[in-house]
């Protein structure tokens, strides 16, 4: 076997080659293939971007490794079964047979290696351990950042590949949420004295975007009011993307995603629309809603069957039939797939060209895979399309689409951490708790969902912001959704310019039915700040501090007075507008004591 194995892969398999590039590998893969043989190293991390065909360059690394007898067999380890056997069929491609289903013993001589899950090593490290010191064996580590998800999958890699003579480590998002060690990861120290991973060879979302390799993608955002009730009765109305804290975001988000609400049927029906429009240039492109968990999975699937009168195909992680279902919706041109985290990651299904965000997963890591799933480019010109609440943390990763991350070993001390208002926040928080105040400190307290709208706020594209609030169905909402899907990069910049300019021309005759919208386009309007509210909170708190030494009341007293007269929420759960009207009354407070 020779490189010349590979004209057997697209370049991105399974997808089909973007435009000119069938017969020979793209540039980054000769690159890192190039760079590998001249070096000859041990252990070599290539972080390629979710699309740029990562499984192509390290099979046809494989092929050269096993044809010129460097190694005598080959080992994938992937995260997934869905994955693994995804990889074999992609092996044999060019004439290497890897086995998905070896689980112990002797291999027969048709295969040239085996792949198996992280999991799979985890449980058993000694047996792949033993077939690494019987013969010469490339191991493949794919999605390596996986290795670090728990402490016993790091230690059995490394426990079952040491003696593995090659090792190619593969990863489209070389960091993690954690500080977990990912094994085999070369961590370098900065000036900074922080440690980071090191890569061999690097092609990035930018660089890939610039070659066409992948897609660009258009975000659009969703805001709209959700009014709760908490745990302790009391009900809150607020409005997604105004200042919040970041419980009240979390409540917020979930009651978005309440399929029995109105946020999420207007968001599906937004999403189909422009399924529809990206269809008429790309005929069997589909779309992907990758919902939080299981029964709000089958809940989006029926919607969406009221919406668009066909079934949706679900995809649940423990059905044994899932992968099953995603290989026939890959082929079957059919509109709509529901899934939860599986799909989220690796699995390839390379006529996806609209999503739905509708799950409350906020890391960075979790968000750049999902995103993965839509940008795999399959000729010239194509979009994507993905539809997100405002969330502050989301709307953040999407405009940092392009930025190039490495897994930080050592996390750093957070500036301000040495927070001169500490102690008088501690003694509020005792004094809110005595008060029976809620200090909203619990994250995942029950809460109930009441009701939710959604309003079209705005679209994030290339690190710009277009576009003005418009309810669901008028014609400023449309002018976003029919944008074509097939359009070079500065095409779809330049339709955007436009759309927002006649945007703000129309709402200048705004009718008082749109009162409620704001008028400000979306790269005037203010992007959430929980490090605003934070300091806000710390001056009602420094505040407060100073006047119960002026009046002699306790912290938690003040505050119960000051929701009184100026009204709101709990501290922890009050918007920027109203912390500052609670700052300015105990101002007046303290003014009037003197």
């Amino acid at each position: 076997m020779t490189t010349t194995a590979s004209h057997h892969l697209s370049p991105a398999f399974p997808g089909r080659a973007p435009w000119g590039t069938a017969s020979a590998l793209r540039a980054w893969q000769q690159g890192a293939l190039d760079r590998y043989i001249q070096t000859q190293p041990r252990d070599f991390l290539a972080v390629a971007t979710p699309g740029a065909g990562k499984t192509t360059f390290a099979l046809t690394l494989a092929s050269w490794l096993l044809h010129h007898h460097v190694v005598q067999q080959v080992t994938v380890v992937a995260p997934t079964e869905h994955l693994k056997k995804q990889w074999a069929e992609a092996a044999a491609r060019i004439g290497i047979r890897l086995d998905p289903e070896y689980s112990a013993g002797p291999l027969s001589k048709d295969y040239h290696g085996v792949a198996v899950t992280y999991a799979g090593v985890g449980v058993r490290p000694m047996l792949h351990r033993n077939r690494c010191e019987q013969r010469k064996t490339l191991v493949i580590l794919d999605e390596i950042h996986h290795a670090g998800d728990s402490k016993s999958w790091g230690e059995a890699c490394l426990e079952a590949f040491d003696p593995a003579t090659r090792r190619l480590a593969l990863t489209g998002t070389p960091f993690r949420s954690d500080t977990n060690p990912i094994p085999f990861v070369t961590y370098e120290e900065g000036n900074d004295g922080i440690r980071r991973s090191s890569a061999d060879y690097t092609y990035g979302y930018g660089n890939a975007l610039g070659d066409g390799v992948v897609r660009p993608v258009i975000f659009l955002s969703y805001s709209g009011n959700m009014r709760w009730r908490t745990k302790a009765g009391d009900e809150i109305a607020a409005r997604l993307g105004e200042p919040m804290t970041k419980d009240a975001i979390s409540q917020a988000w979930r009651t978005a995603l309440d399929p029995r609400g109105d946020w999420m049927p207007n968001v599906l029906r937004a999403a189909d629309q422009r399924l529809t429009e990206v269809r008429k240039g790309i005929p069997d492109a589909g779309g992907l809603v990758i919902a939080s968990d299981q029964d709000s999975a089958r809940a989006y699937a029926k919607l969406l069957r009221e919406i668009t009168g066909s079934k949706a195909t679900v995809v649940l992680s423990d059905d044994t039939g899932a992968s099953k279902r995603i290989d026939e919706f890959s082929a079957d041109g059919s509109r709509w797939m529901v899934a939860v985290r599986m799909v989220s990651e690796g699995v390839d299904v390379p006529r996806l060209a609209v999503g739905v965000y509708a799950t409350t997963i906020s890391t960075p890591l979790f968000f750049a895979q999902a995103v993965g799933r839509f940008v795999r480019s399959r000729r010239r010109g194509e979009t994507a399309s993905v539809f997100l609440p405002t969330i502050p943390y989301l709307l953040g990763f999407a405009n940092e689409m392009e930025v190039e991350r490495d897994h930080v070993l050592d996390k750093p001390k957070k500036q301000g951490e040495e927070d001169p208002y500490a102690e008088s926040e501690k003694e509020m928080d005792e004094a809110n708790r005595q008060e029976d105040e809620d200090t909203g400190e619990d994250e995942q307290m029950s809460f109930e969902a009441l009701e939710s709208d959604a309003v079209f706020d705005r679209v994030l594209y290339d690190g710009a912001e277009f576009g003005m609030q418009a309810h669901p169905g008028s014609e400023e909402e449309q002018d976003y959704l029919g944008i074509p899907g097939l359009l070079e990069p500065d095409q779809v910049q330049m339709l955007l310019q436009k759309r927002q300019s006649r945007q703000i021309a129309h709402s200048r005759r705004k009718p008082d039915a749109d009162a409620d919208l704001l008028e400000l386009p979306a790269d005037r309007r203010p992007v959430v700040s929980h490090k605003e509210l934070l300091e806000l909170r710390k001056s009602l708190n420094t505040m407060v501090g100073a006047y119960v030494h002026q009046s002699g009341k306790p912290h938690g007293v003040i505050h119960t007075e000051l929701r009184r007269v100026c009204g709101g929420p709990p501290s922890a759960e009050a918007t920027a507008g109203q912390l500052r009207e609670r700052i300015k009354k105990v101002q007046e407070w303290a003014t009037r004591m003197r």
